[in-house]
């Protein structure tokens, strides 16, 4: 007979069966199709080797003017500028306390490294940070460099005294204190309060109308920041729920806001030494009505060519009232080109507009000529109208679903997303998205931490990542991915563990986060770099089964006749591993199979990049059945491969 080509379909699909899939692909992992043919995603290396504290779930990348390559990265501690590998904490203060005497240096036997804070203005949460400045020696070991420095909050003992752990500036160790720390730190101590950590994960109650808000974000009597969205004295709201960031730049500032907190603004001119700040604050300090500007937020989007600010929820203005309640449906904009002014004149271009389907504001994202918004139940299309209506809105498909804040994505001017039982796509219109994934992902998605799902752009692969936490893993942190490739238009997937993704056209290669805290450049290596040492990515595609029988009686498999390039491999000798499984029937086990190594024939110095000839060989085999499926894997270092299309030499056999 002659030798029969094995032609698959590109894309895993797992709808049906594995062998209703017959001619397609059924399972695989960090695996992609280009052209038809799979092949090993690219790896990955360490932007730098430095690290950030906490989770990061947001990054923005843009320039400045004098030329600076920023990336913003919102944590669930903090929020970062990186310029050159190093992470600059630009984390806002929100409320600043000037205290006299305000440090009780706690001495015990053994001596301790305790130190208590006496301040009844502000009580933070465990878990807070706070840079303390203006301190004097207590007398002893405590210097005024050992409290002037940012400090995390460890105990809270009660609404007006908390507990922080006295460490070197140099070298991060406890300092314990002695007899002569009997000093209370002068009368020049100013606490200065971070915005309050978030968590890593979401809980299920706490989300928009969670915790304390609808308070003047600022105390204007002493001009100091002031906390939260209540008296000023409870974390609540951001505190106690998912951390998620939204980011922009206007022009060459980066505004910023934690959602469900207030609007910050950092300015670039200023330099990494200076803070995000206020925006209520700013817009006082410019001469405006700062205590206008949304004291609370879901997101910002500062937009590119109208040169907006706009929030999506936030509280009415009330010419009468700066405090008025918050509204998850409102959408409130800036006056055009003046981040400052939120008060509404026929002088300006400020103003609000409350959208009527559904019952609060998910997440919106900035196309190329319009605005889209996703409420809970809704998709609004938002556009430029000019005055006096300045913008206008339209709904333009009710009783859709978003699985999360972060589940969408626009590229080459259509948007993806993910809904919580299927995909959508739009371009104009609202259309489902045909995904050959569906069953499988829904069915394993952790629907109780749905918050965490984000959406990442390929474009040099035209892919749409989803990233999400599976029902396998611990429950809590993103393990897996699924790709849409809108080219070929297949799907593939597979696991991956990863907290943001960000491609950026002013950056080389897209980039991630992960949970050691740093940032991967992808498609930047052939292995796994995230670590202080490379690591082989293991990778598989595994066929659907076909037929190799005539349905009745047997096949004979006698030889196969690889098809396998190596191109982009770093490593002499890159090989990867055929396995071939042959069955009697659907409803039986695989039978035992070869395990033959199908690998290059060249021998190239060790650790030059270099392309390696088509492989031309063959692999003799004895295996039978009535159908089969096999497997491509590679578990070495510096491989790269894609298969083309094997070839089998199949003989009748018997029926038995």
């Amino acid at each position: 007979m002659p030798l029969q080509k094995v032609e698959l379909r590109p894309g895993l699909n797992r709808e049906g069966t594995d062998y209703a899939n017959e001619g397609g692909w059924y399972d695989g992992n960090k695996i992609r199709f280009r052209s038809g043919f799979p092949e090993k995603i690219g790896g990955w290396s360490r932007l730098s080797n430095n690290t950030f504290i906490g989770t990061a779930r947001s990054l923005w990348n843009w320039a400045a003017l004098n030329g600076s390559n920023y990336l913003g990265i919102g944590t669930s501690k903090k929020y970062y500028v990186e310029s050159g590998g190093a992470y600059t904490d630009i984390t806002p203060i929100l409320y600043a306390s000037p205290v006299a005497n305000a440090f009780t240096a706690v001495t015990v036997t053994p001596f301790s490294s305790n130190i208590t804070i006496v301040d009844g203005s502000y009580t933070p949460s465990v878990g807070d940070y706070i840079v303390i400045s203006g301190a004097v020696s207590l007398g002893g070991n405590i210097t005024a460099a050992v409290l002037n420095q940012e400090y995390q909050e460890v105990v809270e003992v009660s609404t007006t005294t908390f507990t922080i752990i006295a460490r070197d500036p140099t070298t991060g160790l406890p300092v314990l204190s002695n007899a002569s720390d009997t000093g209370h730190g002068g009368t020049g101590i100013v606490l200065n309060y971070e915005v309050p950590v978030g968590l890593d994960v979401y809980s299920v109650g706490i989300g928009w109308g969670a915790g304390g808000w609808n308070a003047n974000p600022l105390n204007l009597t002493t001009d100091a920041w002031a906390h939260g969205w209540g008296t000023g004295v409870t974390t609540g709201g951001i505190a106690e729920q998912l951390r998620l960031w939204s980011n922009d730049n206007f022009g060459q500032d980066l505004v910023l806001a934690p959602r469900n907190g207030a609007i910050y603004y950092w300015q670039a001119s200023l330099g990494l030494s200076q803070r995000a700040q206020l925006l209520s604050y700013l817009s006082i300090n410019a001469g405006y009505q700062g205590q206008f500007v949304p004291t609370q937020t879901i997101q910002i989007i500062a937009s590119a060519v109208q040169k907006f600010i706009i929030a999506f929820g936030a509280n009415s203005y009330d010419p009468t009232n700066s405090n008025t309640a918050f509204n998850p449906m409102l959408v409130r904009w800036s006056d055009q080109l003046n981040p400052y002014q939120w008060v509404p004149a026929v002088t300006n271009q400020s103003g609000e507009f409350a959208l009527s389907s559904g019952s609060y504001i998910m997440g919106a994202r900035a196309t190329r000529q319009e605005i889209l918004i996703w409420t809970d139940s809704a998709l609004y299309s938002m556009q430029y109208l000019g005055a006096p209506y300045v913008w206008g809105f339209n709904i333009m498909m009710d009783n859709i679903s978003v699985m999360s804040p972060n589940a969408m994505i626009t590229i080459n001017n259509v948007t993806y997303w993910m809904g919580s039982d299927k995909f959508y796509m739009y371009s104009g219109r609202v259309e489902t998205l045909p995904c050959s994934l569906r069953q499988y992902v829904f069915n394993d998605i952790n629907k109780d931490q749905a918050y965490q799902v984000f959406a990442g752009g390929n474009e040099g692969y035209n892919e749409v990542w989803w990233f999400y936490v599976s029902n396998t893993s611990n429950g809590t942190e993103v393990d897996k991915y699924v790709i849409y490739n809108y080219v070929d238009r297949v799907w593939y997937y597979g696991t991956m563990a990863r907290t943001a993704w960000l491609d950026s056209g002013i950056r080389q290669y897209p980039m991630a986060a992960a949970y050691n805290n740093r940032i991967l450049y992808h498609e930047s290596s052939v292995d796994d770099n995230a670590g202080e040492s490379s690591l082989p990515i293991n990778v598989y595609v595994q066929s659907s089964d076909f037929d190799i029988g005539d349905g009745h009686n047997f096949g004979f498999i006698w030889r196969i006749l690889p098809d396998v390039n190596f191109n982009g491999s770093v490593v002499n000798n890159p090989s990867v591993t055929m396995t071939v499984k042959p069955r009697q029937n659907s409803g039986t086990p695989y039978g035992a199979a070869d395990n033959p190594a199908v690998v290059s024939a060249d021998n190239y110095t060790m650790g030059q990049v270099y392309n390696i000839q088509q492989f031309t060989g063959q692999v003799y085999t004895r295996l039978r059945g009535r159908q089969m499926s096999f497997r491509i894997e590679s578990t070495g270092l510096g491989v790269a491969w894609q298969l083309g299309m094997p070839r089998l030499d199949i003989r009748p056999d018997g029926r038995r």
